[in-house]
């Protein structure tokens, strides 16, 4: 699979030029699998900017064994605490250089994406002429094996962006001209984005209210790894709907709305 560029008025076939988002944080337990599901990508060229969230662990150490090892991976912090996964990608957006690359996404550090993840995301893309992405995920239970697919390819509709995030960033998939004005725009109001706690859910917003276009795909390609270590987690079980109710309870919800 590949994907057309234009030079000098021509269309050329080469591999898309992908940029990978990733944030970390006392991750060693599953990074290794991630970033090795990562580098399997298929007909894509691709390269990893890491941040971290000054781990205690071996995370940073993983991290530098593939860099030792020749993967096309750099890391761009190791010593500012960010506190949390949204203040860490939004440094991440800001500082990475997008220029020369076709498309950027978002990776946690904790799960497993299939081969296709980043070309079908592409594809879907191409196909549907819109700047963004985001897809169903299959939640999973390592330790159980158990499997459950997390839906979030409804129907969008005209104000849906201001009230949710169209599945977890870690399926989003952007044209990296349209990252580049999230960018500027994250650059503009840096003052302002400690109040927003879901890096995903700004995105989407941004991308709705600029029209850019975003498809929700319901084919997922890639397994949410399900752990005691996750943020938010897969929307599934008693103790988890007994969160968000408490979240509305206490206002934090209309807050980030």
């Amino acid at each position: 699979m590949t994907t057309e560029r234009f030079n000098n008025g021509k269309s050329i076939l080469v591999p898309p030029n992908v940029l990978v988002l990733l944030a970390t944080c006392n991750g060693m337990a599953h990074l290794e699998g991630q970033l090795e599901s990562i580098f399997r990508q298929r007909f894509i060229s691709i390269n990893v900017v890491a941040s971290d969230d000054c781990s205690s662990d071996s995370t940073v150490e993983i991290l530098e064994r593939f860099i030792d090892n020749g993967f096309p991976l750099q890391v761009v912090s190791k010593t500012t605490k960010f506190g949390s996964a949204a203040p860490n990608f939004f440094h991440l957006a800001k500082s990475s250089e997008i220029d020369g690359y076709d498309f950027v996404c978002f990776s946690d550090q904790d799960d497993i994406w299939l081969e296709d993840k980043i070309i079908s995301a592409i594809q879907e893309i191409i196909e549907n002429k819109v700047c963004g992405f985001s897809s169903d995920v299959i939640a999973f239970w390592p330790n159980s094996g158990k499997k459950k697919l997390i839906k979030k390819s409804f129907k969008q509709t005209e104000n849906d962006f201001w009230f949710e995030s169209p599945g977890p960033g870690c399926t989003q998939v952007f044209t990296a001209e349209s990252f580049q004005k999230f960018q500027y725009f994250l650059l503009k109001n840096s003052s302002k984005l400690h109040k927003i706690d879901y890096h995903d859910w700004l995105v989407y917003a941004f991308y709705r209210y600029k029209e850019y276009g975003w498809f929700i795909s319901d084919q997922p390609r890639m397994y949410y790894v399900q752990h005691s270590g996750n943020q938010i987690g897969a929307n599934s079980g008693l103790s988890a709907f007994s969160n968000r109710i408490r979240l509305i309870r206490t206002k934090w919800y209309s807050r980030q709305v």
